[in-house]
């Protein structure tokens, strides 16, 4: 079931949900990107359908919904503490393939990592409906196939794919949440039979390891790290998977008495993350941090969870200043990897004759 809509039904379409809904999309910024005259793709609230970007990957993840780059849990007094006020408003976010897979790894963390959930982002997480965009091409640096991530079959509400027919500019609509269809029919929907568009072959790709031997914490591939990478934290700070954060007490009285806290999104490539009491440092050098958060995303996540962290977005190699590609370092570590098996195999059989 679907619907065609052209550009003012579209535009149509976005009216009325706005009505309804707040709206969390990827924006074309006009000269806000990294560098001087350069355009930059960002997640922000937007009120008409001229303001979505449907042509181009955003730059940062849509995680910013859940996990604001600095949030204000709650406040405090000497007597008593308050959760922070939240607009309880639904919110329909725009967002790919890969990034609603990128989801259920958020969801991994905060909701089914332990005993307790995370109560902070259930309340902001139990708002959120997703719109699929389609990706009739893979972008540069883009892995989401070998990553599986590149088909999604539930968890959104509607997709959407935008077409040139000429002159004009049609939508085509997915909509497999029946309680949408009359936003659609009020904008003048054309009713279709519509499959959104996914991504079947990217030109960069990766060979993940089905399992990551010891001996590869020790390899030398980790040393080049540690002289390339300047330790910015550019790659956590767009991965739609990242989930590390610091807490912040801030004081408004000289006693410390009075104040709130914030929860503050931090990076593990960053120098002092793993600081600890007495002056301890768990991962000094960039090349341990790199083999931390490589292995995390390729390895200790799927352990736990059954299916790798990393939905081969290619943010991380978009962003990177030193030019660092993820997806080789996914290939690297897959040949240390078939490197220190075949060894074991070659002694199991040196053994038994």
């Amino acid at each position: 079931m679907g619907y065609v809509l052209t550009q003012s039904g579209f535009s149509e379409l976005v009216k009325s949900l706005e009505s309804q809904y707040r709206i969390f999309a990827p924006v074309l910024k006009k000269g806000a990107g990294r560098h001087l005259d350069t355009d930059v793709v960002l997640y922000d609230f937007v009120k008409s359908a001229e303001e979505i970007e449907l042509e181009h990957k955003s730059d940062y993840a849509f995680k910013e919904a859940l996990l604001p780059m600095s949030e204000t849990l709650f406040f405090f007094t000497e007597q008593q503490t308050k959760e922070a006020d939240l607009d309880e408003r639904p919110v329909l976010v725009f967002l790919r393939s890969c990034d609603l897979h990128a989801l259920k790894r958020l969801d991994d963390i905060y909701l089914r990592n332990g005993k307790e959930i995370d109560p902070f982002y259930k309340r902001r997480r139990d708002l959120l409906h997703f719109v699929l965009i389609g990706c009739p091409h893979a972008f540069e640096n883009c892995f989401c196939v070998d990553m599986g991530s590149n088909l999604t079959k539930d968890g959104y509400v509607f997709s959407i794919d935008s077409a040139e027919e000429g002159e004009d500019t049609v939508y085509r609509f997915e909509v497999p949440d029946a309680s949408f269809n009359t936003f659609f029919e009020g904008a003048g929907g054309t009713k279709a039979d519509v499959q959104h568009t996914y991504v079947t072959e990217t030109k960069t790709r990766v060979r993940v390891p089905e399992e990551v031997p010891q001996a590869v914490m020790k390899d030398a591939l980790w040393d080049e790290y540690t002289q390339r990478c300047i330790g910015c934290g550019r790659c956590n700070f767009v991965c739609p998977t990242c989930t590390c954060f610091t807490m912040q007490d801030v004081y408004y009285t000289d006693n410390g008495r009075v104040g709130e806290r914030r929860r503050v999104e931090a990076s593990c490539m960053v120098d002092g993350f793993t600081n600890v009491a007495g002056g301890g440092q768990y991962r000094k050098t960039k090349g341990e941090r790199m083999r931390f958060k490589v292995l995390h995303k390729i390895s200790d996540h799927k352990k736990r969870f059954g299916e790798n962290m990393c939905v081969g977005c290619g943010r991380c190699d978009d962003v990177c200043p030193e030019y660092i590609s993820y997806s080789h370092i996914i290939n690297k570590v897959y040949d240390a990897s078939e490197k220190v098996l075949q060894a074991k195999n070659a002694e199991g059989g040196e053994e038994n004759e």
